[in-house]
């Protein structure tokens, strides 16, 4: 089964957190997608992934564009897998897709600042318990290092 990882976003946002575990995945040659639940969101993830670091940006494009199957990185707002990503990061209380079990990994990043993203957040894990996935949970302390709960 896929290991589900649930990221609580609380002393850094997702825009520092998530290049870096998208670059992580590229090092491990596995292709990524990034699902959001708002073009206001993706629109951002898409200006700050050109713009994260003055020494470097992270190469992707939008499932809406005809080489979306040759991105390294895809972003979307639907559960569709364009280019045969390995990895899929869930932002802004994106749900689990239907074909979950077909990924190595998915990473779902919630902001644990906001209650309605907690209860979501919740939600999801149980699902993917029930689904038979392997599930951890990940909290950062203040120093923004990322400590493994559960």
């Amino acid at each position: 089964m896929t290991d589900i990882l649930f990221y609580h976003l609380q002393h850094q946002p997702l825009e520092r957190v998530l290049p870096t575990l998208v670059e992580r995945s590229l090092e491990r040659g596995w292709q990524a997608a990034i699902q959001a639940a708002s073009e206001e969101r993706l629109a951002a993830l898409d200006d700050q992934l050109w713009t994260y670091t003055d020494e470097s940006f992270l190469p992707h494009g939008s499932d809406r564009e005809p080489d979306a199957a040759s991105q390294p990185v895809v972003l979307t707002l639907t559960d569709k897998n364009p280019n045969g990503s390995s990895i899929r990061f869930l932002v802004e209380g994106a749900d689990l897709p239907a074909d979950a079990g077909t990924y190595e990994r998915i990473c779902i990043l919630f902001d644990g600042t906001d209650q309605e993203a907690l209860l979501r957040a919740r939600d999801q894990w149980r699902r993917a318990k029930e689904a038979g996935h392997t599930v951890a949970y990940w909290q950062q302390d203040e120093s923004g290092r990322w400590t493994k709960k559960a």
